[in-house]
């Protein structure tokens, strides 16, 4: 086995472990529709069809001169990767995946499980989803579905994922034990449509600056977002921060609709062109919810795609500051060809561009595995930790947040921030790294921080609370019993980074995606530059 070096385990650490529970890090190739979906009428009987007709479409939708002749014999995915990293062929389960996903609805029961012990347990249940009209509630423990026992077997993952989903109407039967009991109850669930909104959360981070992460753009994301800014408007809000990190895209007419909230009348938000799309520029409505007051937009390496195209418009047009890391780099808009048999073909048909005519998309001329590991090297070369000399803030700040006029920007792909805020790694180590990739800490605070701290104590004191040394000792023991080989020196130098991520845990487990949120953020230095540079 090759020896780690410490560079390329603080990378492999920079992508898995930073948030565990709502946000993870990694490479996350786009899954970005631009203009909606074309159907297929005749169904491909084989590869060999398939192929055909996808050449056929890329020779009329694809956004540069392509010569298809020297494809003719290449497999559907080796024709794609010839083409650009983000046209890709999606087999008909990913394809409805990835519908279900960005449209924000799918049918089911709207419930989160873990495994803990062998044991399915809800860690979240959707406000009046049917599960919850059914009365399964957080912390019950799932024994079987229909006919099938799903604890205390060791199942593998794909033998669990999907039991709960099915066709609106449809009934399954659920046989649970309600946490805190011995009894076991059967009950019917009737599936139906599970509406999930692609704002994780939102709250007033202070009596003046609310927050709002976003995951993906979806079909809803920019009424969601409307309808939250009145209900944090109406909480005193003057300023928002705008979380964008490792949030892949979505929508193109959703980033749209989002950058529109923001800015007055007839502004040039985006305009798209390829080989077979003329230019087309999209304009803001001057209906926004949020077009006064401060604006900071939050990004890093993850941010992509949809999202480069609100920061890019944010940051031309002067409207707010950009506060993080480079973002991803992708600049390229897909349409969706779905075909009978379900599957679907992603294929890059234009280029977007920002307001000043800024192309986001970086390089792709070294190929699909170079540009695969593109944030590799920005790790490597020190770009994210901030060891690069040449990586400064783009405002200087001797002179204060002043957003005009703009700096100009290399062209390198992503959006500059305008305040740059390193990767801190100090504390992600290996042994941490195996903590994670065991599910130390969530079993931990499953078993037993569950159990010691209450629901009602955790939203009553989620802003000065902290996990004490106590519970971390217990912790050390609960690794212990668990055969984990403890290596000292390491577990005390990520001890601070254990037990913000246990708070973090925690406070999911009872208030959801806003509470980990609620809690992560008051550790999170993006977070307190935007906050300082917003004042």
């Amino acid at each position: 086995m090759k020896k780690i070096t410490r560079s390329n385990l603080l990378l492999a650490l920079s992508y898995s472990i930073v948030l565990i529970g709502g946000m993870y890090l990694g490479v996350k190739f786009i899954k970005d529709q631009g203009y909606g979906v074309q159907k297929i009428p005749q169904l491909a009987v084989n590869n060999s069809d398939k192929l055909n007709e996808i050449l056929h479409i890329i020779n009329k939708n694809y956004v540069d001169d392509i010569n298809t002749d020297s494809l003719q014999n290449l497999p559907i995915d080796s024709v794609l990767h010839q083409l650009d990293p983000h046209s890709v062929y999606l087999p008909p389960t990913d394809a409805q995946d990835m519908t279900d996903n960005l449209e924000g609805n799918f049918e089911g029961v709207g419930i989160e499980y873990y495994m803990l012990n062998d044991t399915m347990m809800v860690t979240g249940v959707v406000k009046d989803g049917p599960a919850f009209q059914a009365g399964i509630k957080l912390g019950d423990k799932i024994i079987s579905i229909d006919t099938t026992t799903v604890s205390g077997r060791n199942l593998p993952k794909d033998q669990l994922t999907g039991r709960f989903r099915g066709k609106a109407g449809s009934g399954v039967s659920v046989l649970l034990q309600h946490n805190g009991t011995p009894i076991q109850s059967r009950i019917m669930v009737t599936r139906g449509k599970v509406n999930v909104s692609s704002i994780d959360a939102s709250y007033m981070i202070n009596p003046e600056t609310g927050y709002v992460r976003i995951s993906k753009f979806g079909a809803n994301t920019d009424s969601d977002f409307a309808t939250i800014a009145a209900n944090l408007k109406a909480k005193g809000m003057k300023k928002l921060i705008l979380d964008l990190r490792d949030n892949g895209g979505g929508y193109f007419t959703a980033a749209t609709e989002l950058a529109d909230q923001f800015l007055p009348e007839n502004r040039l938000i985006v305009f798209t062109q390829g080989k077979h799309e003329p230019r087309t520029d999209y304009f803001s409505s001057g209906n926004g919810s949020f077009q006064q007051g401060k604006l900071a937009i939050l990004i890093n390496e993850n941010t992509a795609s949809a999202s480069e195209i609100v920061a890019g418009a944010i940051q031309d047009l002067g409207r707010g500051i950009i506060v993080g890391r480079r973002s991803f780099g992708k600049g390229l808009v897909q349409e969706q060809f779905s075909f009978g048999d379900g599957s679907a073909l992603n294929l890059t048909i234009a280029r977007y561009y920002t307001p000043s005519g800024r192309s986001i998309q970086k390089s792709y001329k070294k190929g699909y595995d170079a540009y695969k590991h593109e944030l590799d090297e920005r790790m490597m070369d020190g770009e994210l930790t901030g060891d690069r000399t040449s990586f400064q803030d783009s405002i200087e700040k001797t002179e204060g947040v002043n957003i005009l006029p703009r700096k100009k920007f290399k062209p390198n792909g992503g959006i500059q921030p305008d305040v740059f805020v390193k990767l801190d790694t100090v504390g992600y180590n290996k042994f941490y790294a195996s903590l994670v990739s065991k599910k130390i800490l969530s079993d931990f605070v499953f078993n037993v921080l569950s159990s010691r701290y209450s629901g009602v104590f955790v939203e009553q004191n989620i802003n000065n609370f902290n996990i004490s040394d106590n519970d971390f000792k217990d912790f050390i023991g609960f690794i212990q019993r668990k055969n984990v080989p403890i290596d000292r020196f390491q577990l005390y130098n990520s001890k601070t980074i254990i037990l913000n991520d246990l708070k973090a845990l925690l406070c999911r487990y009872y208030l959801g995606d806003v509470g980990y949120y609620r809690a992560a953020n008051q550790t999170d230095n993006a977070v307190k530059q935007a906050l300082v540079n917003i004042q």
